[in-house]
């Protein structure tokens, strides 16, 4: 489980600043002929707009699609039925689930999920405030990333930064494998 001073480490050795991370995406995607789409429970949309704040963004991104319910994850991103009831929405199956899904109803090379608990009601011992799943899905593969971003007292709208900036630097990392 990565922690937000792990993932602001990562940004700092890659000596990338968390407002590039939009930027450096569209560029690397837009280098590679490459498109991605997004699956959004926690984040609300939050992956979209930061991919569609800059120019040149429709060349490579093919659609965000928020799925704050679990029925519309079922319907809409194919995330099954006995993933939700087992483990949960949020849970590294369903972030997984949800990446693929986005991916292949989109037809594009990276899919990027988010889900998550925002705070600051709704977590458990097992599942604290700060826990989000990124999923990553390409053709190479599908794994996620978990993520345990309510440190330091973080509210919930920190902790949605976190989980776009965690979204979008696995993405660009994910850019680097295709």
């Amino acid at each position: 489980m990565m922690k937000t001073s792990e993932l602001l480490e990562l940004l700092a050795q890659d000596h990338i600043d968390e407002k590039e991370l939009s930027d450096l995406l569209v560029a690397a995607l837009t280098r590679q002929k490459k498109r991605i789409a997004t699956a959004e429970s926690c984040t609300g949309g939050l992956v979209s707009g930061a991919l569609t704040s800059v120019s040149g963004a429709s060349g490579v991104f093919d659609c965000g699609v928020c799925t704050y319910a679990n029925h519309i994850k079922h319907k809409i991103l194919g995330v099954r039925e006995e993933t939700l009831s087992t483990y949960g929405a949020v849970s590294d199956r369903t972030a997984a689930e949800m990446a693929r899904g986005v991916r292949l109803l989109a037809g594009a090379d990276i899919g990027i999920s988010t889900t998550g608990i925002a705070g600051p009601l709704g977590g458990t011992i097992y599942k604290p405030v700060g826990l989000v799943y990124i999923g990553i899905s390409t053709e190479l593969g599908l794994h996620t990333e978990k993520m345990l971003l309510g440190e330091n007292n973080a509210d919930r709208e920190r902790i949605r930064e976190l989980a776009v900036t965690a979204a979008l630097y696995f993405a660009l990392k994910e850019t680097e494998k295709l």
